[in-house]
């Protein structure tokens, strides 16, 4: 009969376990290496290229999760980069075109991401001894309001308005007649900055448009203008309908638009010192600005559309007054200057001068036709010598030199 092991001791209990835990730890040991996890490359975020925010903080195990993608950088940005008396002008063309107009600049913001593709302005920047100022595209968002900065900014100091005297001021330099656009209320950026860039392309002396009531001239609007608007006079004021009223006192017909009105834009006539009037998006021309109008016109609809947007219409009007106007102002690039009479052709032509031939020089004739050569047969045994016009043609032969 088997005899059964005696019960062991609680010493001999331990120590048997850990000789276990041992053995365990070393056959663990020489198991192979189990492959690590091998996550895929981090995808590249396309905002690196077009300037858009990137958060380039380090994340470890207990932090946050990242911001999500499109989000701004927590906090607001550095209060230096833009001062209370300096406005911030976004955009290649605004930057560009603040430069061609001498603003006073102050700084020059620029995305680095951005830089090898503004470099034209960031070395004209550089000649004109602008300081440059890299800055994340998340922070120039916060500062200018939109993210269409296309990476560059400008810093320069407030921008100067002008007054009613300046825009018919400025007439008077051209030589022409008064040419205004006043805008009654633009609720939109966009439309208010699109219809600045039509008034400087179309030939308007200055924009008059309410304080009050009226989308501000943004940062938005600037780059919507495509910088136009450095080279406009703008003319912010307190009381439209006063200054309509003032005016009217001066010879300028005020026009405006209206859907409902009898005339088109074409029957009407827009010659002369106009004040072109575009209503607001929603509700047009305000009852006391339309009392003011000496005129209104509508833009003909021939579709299904029973409007147009603000802007499309304001350019459209815009350009029909140009149309109207004529040659007042000459076309850009031309040699004439402002206000030089243009020269109407004559239905008599000046007699040509004569020129006595020197002695000893043959006058060079036309080459024509000759009807007694063409009639003259050719010797036998010869080629039929081409005449003075077919030697000129292409390929034709010279004709023959005298010996």
């Amino acid at each position: 009969m088997a005899r059964r092991a005696p019960p062991l001791e609680a010493d001999d209990v331990a120590a048997t376990d850990t000789t276990a835990v041992q053995d365990s730890a070393a056959a663990q040991d020489q198991l192979p290496a189990l492959p690590q996890t091998i996550r895929p490359p981090r995808r590249p975020d396309y905002r690196a290229r077009s300037g858009g925010f990137v958060d380039r903080r380090q994340f470890g195990a207990g932090d946050s999760a990242p911001a999500p993608r499109g989000s701004a950088p927590a906090g607001a940005p550095p209060a230096d980069l833009v001062g209370e008396d300096e406005e911030l002008v976004a955009g290649r063309h605004p930057v560009e075109e603040a430069f061609i107009a001498h603003r006073m600049a102050v700084r020059l913001l620029v995305v680095p991401q951005r830089r090898q593709a503004l470099e034209k302005l960031v070395l004209h920047a550089i000649n004109l001894r602008i300081p440059i100022v890299e800055v994340e595209g998340g922070t120039l968002t916060s500062l200018a309001g939109f993210d269409g900065h296309q990476g560059i900014a400008l810093v320069t100091n407030r921008r100067q308005f002008a007054g009613l005297d300046d825009i018919l001021a400025r007439a008077i330099e051209r030589d022409e007649t008064p040419f205004i656009l006043v805008l009654d209320s633009l609720e939109d950026p966009q439309n208010f900055g699109s219809l600045l860039r039509t008034a400087e392309a179309s030939g308007v002396h200055g924009v008059v448009y309410p304080i009050h009531h009226q989308a501000p001239l943004s940062a938005a609007a600037v780059k919507a203008s495509a910088g136009a608007v450095e080279h406009l006079l703008l003319v912010p004021v307190e009381d439209l309908v006063q200054v309509l009223t003032d005016l009217h006192v001066r010879g300028l017909r005020i026009i405006g638009s209206d859907a409902e009105a009898s005339l088109t834009a074409r029957q009407a006539d827009l010659r002369g010192p106009v004040a072109v009037v575009v209503g607001s998006e929603g509700q047009g021309l305000g009852p006391a600005v339309r009392r003011r109008c000496d005129t209104v016109v509508r833009i003909p609809m021939r579709g299904r559309v029973s409007s147009l947007n603000a802007a499309v219409a304001g350019s459209i009007l815009l350009y029909e007054a140009s149309s109207q106007r004529g040659g007042d102002r000459p076309l850009l690039g031309s040699d004439r200057e402002p206000g030089a009479a243009a020269t109407e052709p004559t239905d008599t032509p000046a007699p040509a001068a004569t020129v006595e031939p020197k002695s000893g020089v043959v006058p060079r004739r036309k080459p024509t036709r000759s009807r007694t050569a063409a009639a003259t047969t050719p010797q036998s045994g010869s080629e039929p010598s081409p005449t003075a016009d077919e030697a000129l043609l292409p390929g034709g032969s010279e004709p023959a030199q005298p010996a």
